[in-house]
């Protein structure tokens, strides 16, 4: 099988690991990579959210699957476009992919399917603002309708700042704040067949102790050993299978990979948000623990045969992935710091280049996803900061909290 993978960060590096893993892939090219990729995959360069230059680039490859990582080339169409082109693609359309584009067209769907989630209001000016913060109360919850690269949410008490967030964005919504531990579950589906992967925590804030703004996502693990042994059925049926119904019923099928972000609430399981994409940090720990292989198990996706395909098959041990972020993240971050300690087992590339000279620099805010296992999660934290330990990045900022409430049994529900 022939494979083109769109992308170039953490996430895209993780998948691109696990697809030149599966012996069914004797072909990978990705588009546009980044050089931890290049280590696996022949790199292209094309724009990724231009639907007619990556599905020219899947005929000129004659590519058996595409699958695409960010969540932008979904939203602009590019799995339509490559569809047209006969060619089969892991990922929504762009229909189906506004399930993560519009937070609005989301809790649509979610109250149409009757899917447990928070009371909300969309926003487009200061008096519906003024109105949502007064009716749901404290703490603030303020996220942008449309993409923001997991920035684009505010959690304050501080009114001021929520409104300011609101008045930043332009379109809203504004939400109930659900209390619990969060917990991520990605959902492998071909629109009607769904196959849920193993649930994941991370963590949003930028320091320890989930202090200061929230980011695209600092570090994660699995398995959640402290998440009740039913969640993962309870959330296909009262979660996914809805869902998936009621974009079959809306003509807009979702196929790809379904993110399913809840927090475990007195209430039961609610929903936070939908994407329609692997999450990063996420994806770097639960396929790090995949058994099954990957280029396989999107094809079937892809190609509506997910039914047919066998169950799906975990290592035994946990995983820890620790984000190493650049000075200023997540501001306007500093780019062209040179990185030294990344050519090692474990080191998923985020955002980072080659110089002309060969040196490798950083080129984005969250640069490296430093990803490790282990028999148990105090096995799998140790080698991931061994890892971090051995990075040198001027400036450079780590939380060093990733799964340690996990470790000491500190989650209560």
């Amino acid at each position: 099988m022939r494979v083109l993978l769109i992308g170039s960060g953490g996430r895209e590096h993780a998948i691109a690991l696990g697809l030149a893993a599966d012996p069914s892939v004797d072909f990978l090219a990705a588009a546009p990579g980044n050089p931890g990729i290049a280590q696996v995959a022949e790199l292209h360069q094309v724009t990724a959210t231009d639907p007619a230059a990556v599905a020219a680039l899947a005929v000129e490859l004659t590519a058996d699957l595409v699958v695409v990582g960010p969540e932008a080339p979904l939203v602009a169409g590019v799995a339509d476009a490559v569809r047209a082109k006969g060619i089969a693609c892991f990922g929504p359309s762009a229909a189906a992919a506004q399930l993560e584009g519009s937070k609005e067209f989301a809790k649509g769907v979610m109250a149409a399917a009757g899917v447990p989630t928070a009371l909300s209001y969309a926003c487009t000016d200061e008096a519906a603002v003024r109105r949502a913060l007064d009716d749901l109360g404290t703490p603030y919850v303020v996220k942008n309708d449309g993409l923001a690269a997991g920035k684009g949410v505010v959690v304050t008490d501080d009114r001021a700042a929520a409104a300011k967030h609101a008045a930043d964005c332009g379109k809203v919504v504004i939400e109930q704040y659900l209390p619990g531990p969060e917990v991520s579950l990605f959902v492998v589906t071909d629109g009607t067949a769904a196959l849920p992967l193993m649930p994941a925590q991370d963590f949003k804030r930028l320091a320890d102790g989930d202090a200061g703004p929230n980011t695209g996502g600092m570090g994660a693990y699995a398995p959640l050993s402290w998440a009740p042994h039913n969640l993962v059925p309870q959330v296909m049926r009262e979660v996914v299978e809805p869902t998936l119904a009621e974009m079959r019923k809306r003509e807009t099928p979702f196929a790809g990979l379904l993110y399913v972000g809840l927090a475990l609430t007195p209430d039961g399981p609610k929903v936070i948000e939908f994407n329609a994409r692997f999450g990063d940090p996420e994806t770097q720990v639960v396929l790090a623990l995949l058994e099954t292989p990957l280029g396989g198990l999107l094809s079937a996706a892809a190609t509506g045969t997910l039914a047919a395909h066998p169950p799906l098959r975990w290592r035994e041990g946990a995983a820890v992935t620790v984000v190493v972020a650049g000075k200023d993240y997540p501001a306007t971050p500093r780019t062209g710091d040179v990185i030294e300690g990344a050519e090692r087992p474990g080191v998923i590339h985020a955002g980072t280049a080659r110089r002309a000279d060969g040196a490798l620099v950083s080129a984005g805010g969250r640069v490296l996803s430093l990803t490790a296992t282990g028999a148990n999660l105090t096995e799998a934290r140790e080698a991931a900061y061994a890892l971090a330990d051995g990075v040198r990045l001027d400036g450079a900022h780590y939380r060093t909290d990733i799964a340690l409430s996990a470790v000491e049994d500190r989650i209560r529900l």
